[in-house]
């Protein structure tokens, strides 16, 4: 892994958990919560966070 996709990866990691935090306490719903999930995706393009983000969406 790149200095480059290090820091992508991590700052998706840092999006995401923001994020999660906001949908535990209801502030966006689950919908929001997968749109944002292929937003920050697309964005930051990041190696093992994308091989995990589906499984947290439930």
């Amino acid at each position: 892994m790149t200095k480059e996709q290090f820091k992508e990866e991590k700052n998706y990691q840092a999006s995401k958990m923001c994020f999660r935090q906001m949908l535990e306490k209801g502030i966006i719903t689950q919908e929001e919560y997968k749109q944002i999930g292929t937003i920050l995706l697309e964005k930051y393009q990041p190696i093992l966070g994308s091989l995990f983000f589906g499984n947290c969406l439930t």
